[in-house]
C-alpha cells in the first residue's frame, strides 16, 4: 500500500496495517499541508463553479495531459487560503467561495470590448466575466424560490421526479403533478442512473452513471419549449402570479422578485400591455424565460 513515488509527498502504511489503517494514513497524507494536489483540486474546482471554467481547465487532470493553468500563482495562493487562512477556519470551502464572489474578477462586466476580444475570446484571462446559463439545478430552485414555494427545510428523504408505479421492472416516467413534496431544493432529489426527468434533464444535466467532472454546454430548442411549456413551468408562473398580486400586484413587484431591479419605462409598457392582452400570467410566463433570469452575466 502507498501512492505514486512520482508524488510531492510520500507515504509509508506497513504490509500488515489493516484496512482501517491504510484509509486513515491516506486520509491524512491527503490534507497533509505538504500535499499540494487536494487543495489545488478543491479550489480549482470552486473556481469552475463561479466562473464555467477552472483556473485549470481540466478538473480531473492535473497531469501533463491536463491543461495549463491560466493564472497559476493565483491557484497556488487560493490553495494556500485553503489550508492555512489568515482569517478563518483551516479548510474552510466557505472562506474560497467568499473571497472568490467578493472579488473584482467576479465583479467584472461581461460587456465586450473589440481589443480584449481579438486577443481572448474566450476571456480566458478574465478581461471579461464569462456569461453563462444557470445549471439545471439553479434553474429550478430559482424558479420555486420566485413563485414562494421553494421549501428550504434541511436534511430529511429526498423526492422522486418519476411517478410511482408497481411494475415488477422499474418504469421512468416524468411527473406531470407536483406539490410539497417536489418542492424542495433539487439537491435533494433522488436520482436515478442513466435517466434524466423530462422539463430539467435537457439542461445539460449529467448522466448519474458516469463521471462528469465539467458539465456540457448547449443551446437547443428543447430547453425553451420545456421552460415555456412544460407542465412544472405553467404550474409555478401561476404561483408566480398569484404572489405578485398578493404583494401589490406591480409590473414593478414582478421585475423585483426575478431580476432585483426595476423595470425601464420602455419594459413598464411593454409588460403592461401584455397584461392587458395576456393578463398576468403570460408575463410571470416570460419573465422566467429570460435570459436575464437563466443567465449570469
Amino acid at each position: 500500500p502507498g501512492v505514486l513515488t512520482q508524488m510531492s509527498t510520500s507515504i509509508t502504511i506497513p504490509e500488515t496495517a489493516t484496512e482501517a489503517e491504510r484509509r486513515v494514513a491516506l486520509a491524512n497524507w491527503l490534507i497533509d499541508p505538504a500535499n499540494p494536489l487536494t487543495a489545488r483540486g478543491i479550489v480549482n474546482r470552486i473556481w469552475q463553479h463561479h466562473f464555467g471554467t477552472g483556473i485549470v481547465e481540466t478538473p480531473s487532470d492535473f497531469g501533463l495531459n491536463g491543461g495549463r493553468p491560466t493564472h497559476p500563482e493565483l491557484l497556488d495562493w487560493l490553495a494556500s487560503e485553503l489550508v492555512q487562512p489568515a482569517n478563518a477556519k483551516p479548510w474552510s470551502m466557505k472562506h474560497i467561495h467568499r473571497l472568490i464572489v467578493t472579488s473584482q474578477t467576479y465583479r467584472r462586466s461581461s460587456a465586450i470590448t473589440p481589443d480584449s476580444l481579438a486577443k481572448d475570446a474566450q476571456s480566458r484571462l478574465l478581461w471579461r466575466y464569462p456569461s453563462r446559463r444557470l445549471d439545471a439545478e439553479a434553474i429550478r430552485d430559482s424558479i420555486l424560490a420566485i413563485s414562494g414555494k421553494l421549501d428550504l427545510t434541511p436534511g430529511g428523504p429526498g423526492f422522486d421526479l418519476f411517478q410511482p408505479n408497481t411494475n415488477y421492472v422499474k418504469v421512468y416516467n416524468s411527473k406531470t403533478a407536483f406539490g410539497p413534496p417536489e418542492f424542495r431544493r433539487m439537491v435533494y432529489q433522488t436520482k436515478p442512473r442513466m435517466q434524466l426527468e423530462d422539463t430539467f434533464g435537457v439542461f445539460d444535466c449529467p448522466d448519474a452513471g458516469q463521471i462528469a467532472p465539467r458539465r456540457n454546454r448547449s443551446t437547443t430548442p428543447l430547453q425553451s419549449l420545456n421552460l415555456l411549456n412544460s407542465p412544472f413551468l405553467v404550474e409555478q408562473a401561476n404561483f408566480f402570479a398569484e404572489r405578485v398580486k398578493k404583494e401589490g400586484g406591480s409590473v414593478d413587484r414582478a421585475f423585483g422578485l426575478a431580476f432585483q431591479r426595476k423595470p425601464s419605462e420602455n419594459e413598464r409598457e411593454a409588460a403592461t400591455k401584455l397584461i392587458e392582452q395576456n393578463g398576468l400570467v403570460a408575463l410571470c410566463r416570460a419573465i422566467l424565460n429570460a435570459n436575464e433570469f437563466l443567465y449570469i452575466d
